[in-house]
């Protein structure tokens, strides 16, 4: 990765969380929060690591997002619970709605928590790979403020919703998790590629006239655009109705009326945890996965099972350091994170 600074990951977590708890959160929400945050550059994604905290400071301060919420169980019934998460920060309220769903499929072999106003939870990675790692299925989603144009649409009318599942692996800390959103990038991609240089595939998104372009900074100001078309808008309506219409909560363009940053309060989520004993026994399972890949593996060369490259670049940036764009760094000083 091109200027960029390489810092350790145990430094880039605990300035973090100091960070957060100067903000006013917790020291337990505030590591937590951090290091799902850190780790999405650790696998290098950083559109949705550290560069994402100055955001979030400010939301503290406008009070968009709550650093210490009140936390409610609205609803339960068996395996199913409703969270209120009080707009709290989103990578420690999604996290607990996953702890949530998976002490129920502890219980009843399927665990689901429904997450009321919650905010931006960083990667969907996270929380699917937290499931998988522990021995469980995971599965989850949520709604956001329209980013993503759909067939008839000249502008952003709906979020590109994105979707993880989480599936274990021979290799406990290493799962099977695809994480993708429903457009044919996803949002923090495209800026990504805009702040280092590159152009863009033809269909990645429209311009603010809502004419296609491979510009980033066009697209930006424009929408993306759904992966595979009317399949991807498909799935990003379903989506919209399995998290905001089942928690009675606000839709994407209600999301995005009352905040447009792309901090994202009050929007749902819902967390699935699949437990694989209720199924078949895990180590057959595992074995049965791992003899998929290794048939796949066979066939295509090179094949990455979904996740796989994140688990490789995150061993090397372990013993690196964590790759940060130099912009990043900056941004970081900025917002009073002192990396050295």
């Amino acid at each position: 990765m091109t200027d960029s600074l390489r810092i350790p990951y145990g430094l880039l977590c605990q300035r973090i969380a100091q960070r957060l708890q100067e903000a006013g959160m917790p020291a337990k929400q505030a590591l937590i929060e951090a290091t799902i945050m850190a780790e999405a550059d650790l696998q290098e994604v950083p559109s949705h690591g550290v560069k994402m905290l100055p955001g979030l400071l400010a939301a503290f301060t406008d009070k968009r997002v709550t650093p210490t919420p009140t936390i409610s169980l609205e609803r339960e019934l068996g395996a199913i619970c409703v969270v209120d998460y009080g707009n709290g920060p989103g990578r420690s309220s999604a996290a607990d709605a996953m702890e949530q769903a998976k002490k129920r499929a502890q219980q009843f072999g399927v665990g689901v928590c429904l997450a009321k106003k919650t905010t931006h939870w960083g990667r969907a990675h996270a929380y699917a790979s937290r499931a998988a790692e522990d021995g469980f299925i995971g599965i989850c989603t949520t709604n956001a403020i329209p980013t993503m144009a759909i067939a008839g649409a000249k502008k952003a009318v709906i979020g590109n919703n994105p979707l993880a599942i989480g599936i274990p692996g021979i290799n406990a800390s290493e799962p099977i998790v695809l994480d993708m959103a429903m457009s044919q990038a996803a949002v923090g991609k495209v800026g990504t590629w805009l702040r280092e240089g590159k152009t863009l595939p033809d269909n990645w998104g429209i311009d603010a006239s809502g004419k296609p372009t491979n510009d980033a900074a066009a697209i930006l100001a424009g929408a993306v655009t759904p992966m595979g078309e009317h399949k991807g808008a498909g799935l990003a309506v379903m989506i919209e109705l399995l998290t905001a219409a089942l928690a009675g909560a606000a839709f994407t363009q209600e999301l995005f009326a009352g905040d447009k940053s792309g901090i994202d309060p009050n929007s749902s989520k819902i967390f699935i945890a699949l437990n694989v004993n209720a199924f078949t026994e895990l180590t057959q399972f595992k074995q049965r996965v791992r003899y998929f890949l290794d048939y796949l593996k066979s066939e295509a060369m090179p094949f990455n099972y979904p996740g796989e490259r994140g688990w490789q670049v995150r061993q090397l940036n372990l013993l690196d350091g964590v790759p940060l764009h130099q912009d990043i760094v900056i941004q970081l000083q900025k917002a009073g994170v002192n990396l050295s």
